[in-house]
């Protein structure tokens, strides 16, 4: 399983850090320890590059869900 943004190209290098540990879950004092900024410019950055309209796409590989395989452990047809 991964994520993937789109549309990072339009966001700037310390947009794109903020963007991927906000998405991660941390929380804006946690990424500012990390980042060396304060957590005020954590929420501004994250907030510009929210302005920017990217998107996260999770990407899993397989069934770790169990959910592509009916109860007989037929393949389902996507329906």
């Amino acid at each position: 399983m991964r994520l993937e943004i789109h549309g990072v190209e339009r966001l700037s290098h310390r947009e794109r850090q903020v963007v991927v540990l906000k998405e991660m879950g941390f929380s804006n004092d946690q990424i500012g320890r990390r980042l060396g900024l304060s957590p005020a410019t954590v929420a501004t950055l994250f907030t510009r590059a929210r302005s920017k309209g990217y998107q996260v796409v999770l990407v899993i590989s397989g069934d770790p869900l169990g959910v592509l395989v009916d109860r007989d452990d037929n393949e389902t047809s996507g329906e």
